[in-house]
């Protein structure tokens, strides 16, 4: 039976992660399915993300009072009308309205794999394995996407995804009724005031997501909209704080939250989806700039598949022995290596130059997270229920949100570290440079038998060596990308050894205190 759940939960998690994968890596081949251009097919992550990020918050209390039965039921009917829908999209705008609801209906997906996955162990094992293996999951979703894109795009492009959800959903239905959860005590925990607060929160997150979703696409300070937006954030999500701070039963304890335990958390899963970013943002549209498609990298990513679930099962054995700290010690170490072996990319570099660096990578981002979300979740339970929502907020932020933040940050860095190798470059691109003026010759020679005239000739030359300085910026860009993410792991790494020293000299120096008052 506890295998039986433990594969439930790889189907709840691979759903929802296919469901908002599918989409987002194959943008490019889908928008002319449904006439778009790449900026407008945009807004098919955001009208996703947008109702996404915020709903397992309000979904925790929802779950504590009317139970797990009932909340999974509704949950996963709601899932397979949402991905009937998508068989029926035309255009963009239903394509838009369609990833709204299909967003709405998601958001449960998470906490069920969560359940069931707690669900297959012993409670001594639920925040050591079970969290390890639970966190590993959510990871499995981006390469498998990868892997099955080409086939299902040849089947039906945008229709073809999306019979693969509604098969999934339609898989995971039956689960809800063949594998009851256990169901704990009814709490009446929701109250009138939660309504309105968790309206504020999102909208707040829902601009937020919206912002990061198109802001690369728009650019951050080309269109005011984008401006309006993140006034009402800050607007609602400091409305919701000031009303929280003043109730006796708030939706969020704001004061938890800001505990210092909390905010280190916090800044742990940020820094883990800037890292992970450089997989998940970066890899698959340096290969696309270069002329790959998804069936060229296959190996690639199994390769990632593979030591994804490698590292979760060695973090999983890791912790159920007690080790902690010391996992994400070596998690940082391999995902700093990994990124700094793929900084020395080039326009020639392939997939199979990756394949140590991306298997590092994988196996760290699957050792780093779950000794921090272990102790999250042991924190909230010891508080109570109603902190589960409050942890949630920080889980949330810092996943969903985060894993836009990262996408934005990367996203927007390369193209400003395009321009700036880009101008570099022009400034040696010279006619008046010998080795220069006879690559334009060999580059215009191509085109001589069907040029006769020389300027023209000698303009298209200038044009293809144009392309290759474009390409070379590009690359060189890439390859900041990833140094950058190896050293923010590095600066993690200094941080976490900072904080092992403050607290190894806090635990001594209250031991010699504690020793000084038993002999006075």
């Amino acid at each position: 039976m506890a295998l039986c759940y433990f594969f439930a939960s790889v189907m709840f998690f691979l759903t929802q992660g296919l469901g908002l994968n599918l989409a987002l890596a194959n943008l490019t081949q889908i928008q002319g399915s449904i006439a778009a251009t790449t900026t407008e097919s945009a807004w098919l992550s955001a009208a996703y993300m947008a109702p996404n990020v915020s709903l397992a918050i309000g979904l925790v209390k929802i779950r504590m009072q009317y139970g797990v039965r009932n909340f999974a039921e509704i949950s996963i009917i709601a899932l397979v009308v949402a991905s009937l829908l998508n068989l029926f999209v035309s255009d963009l705008q239903s394509a838009i309205v369609v990833r709204f609801l299909s967003g709405i209906a998601a958001a449960p997906l998470s906490t069920l794999g969560f359940l069931y996955m707690l669900e297959a162990f012993q409670p001594a094992k639920k925040l050591t394995v079970g969290v390890s293996l639970a966190m590993m999951n959510t990871a499995l979703a981006a390469p498998i996407t990868r892997l099955v894109s080409p086939a299902l795009l040849d089947f039906g492009e945008w229709r073809g995804l999306y019979t693969l959800e509604m098969a999934l959903a339609l898989l995971v239905m039956p689960i809800i009724y063949l594998l009851p959860l256990t169901a704990p005590p009814r709490v009446k925990v929701i109250n009138f005031g939660d309504i309105g607060n968790y309206l504020l929160i999102a909208v707040g997150f829902g601009c937020l997501a919206v912002v990061l979703s198109v802001g690369k696409a728009y650019w951050w300070f080309d269109v005011p909209w984008l401006g309006v937006l993140m006034v009402v954030c800050i607007t609602t999500l400091v409305a919701a704080i000031m009303v929280d701070l003043n109730r006796p039963t708030p939706l969020i304890d704001v004061r938890w939250l800001l505990r210092r335990e909390n905010l280190l958390l916090t800044g742990i899963l940020l820094v883990f989806r800037l890292i992970a970013g450089e997989q998940t943002a970066i890899i698959t549209t340096f290969y696309q700039n270069v002329g790959l498609l998804y069936d060229q990298l296959q190996l690639l990513y199994w390769i990632i598949l593979s030591f994804t679930i490698i590292g979760g099962l060695v973090c999983a054995a890791l912790m159920n022995r007690g080790y902690g700290w010391q996992i994400q010690f070596v998690a940082l170490i391999m995902m700093a290596i990994g990124a700094f072996m793929d900084s020395q990319l080039t326009s020639l570099t392939r997939p199979d130059q990756m394949y140590l660096s991306q298997a590092l990578l994988s196996a760290g981002i699957a050792l780093f997270l779950p000794p921090s979300m272990s102790v999250g979740f042991r924190a909230a339970f010891a508080k109570g229920p109603p902190y589960l929502s409050t942890f949630f907020v920080i889980f949330l932020f810092t996943q969903s949100i985060g894993g836009l933040i990262g996408t934005a940050f990367y996203g927007t860095f390369v193209i400003i570290r395009e321009k700036f190798h880009s101008n570099v470059l022009v400034e040696h691109v010279l006619l008046t440079d010998p080795v220069v003026a006879q690559r334009a010759a060999q580059l215009a020679a191509g085109y001589g038998k069907v040029i006769g005239d020389s300027a023209l000739l000698n303009g298209e030359g200038l044009a293809l060596m144009g392309l290759q300085v474009t390409r070379e910026a590009n690359t060189l860009a890439y390859a900041d990308a990833f140094f950058t993410a190896g050293a923010i792991a590095l600066m993690a790494l200094a941080v976490l050894i900072v904080h092992l020293l403050i607290e190894a000299f806090q635990a001594r120096s209250a031991g010699q205190a504690a020793a000084v008052a038993s002999n006075p």
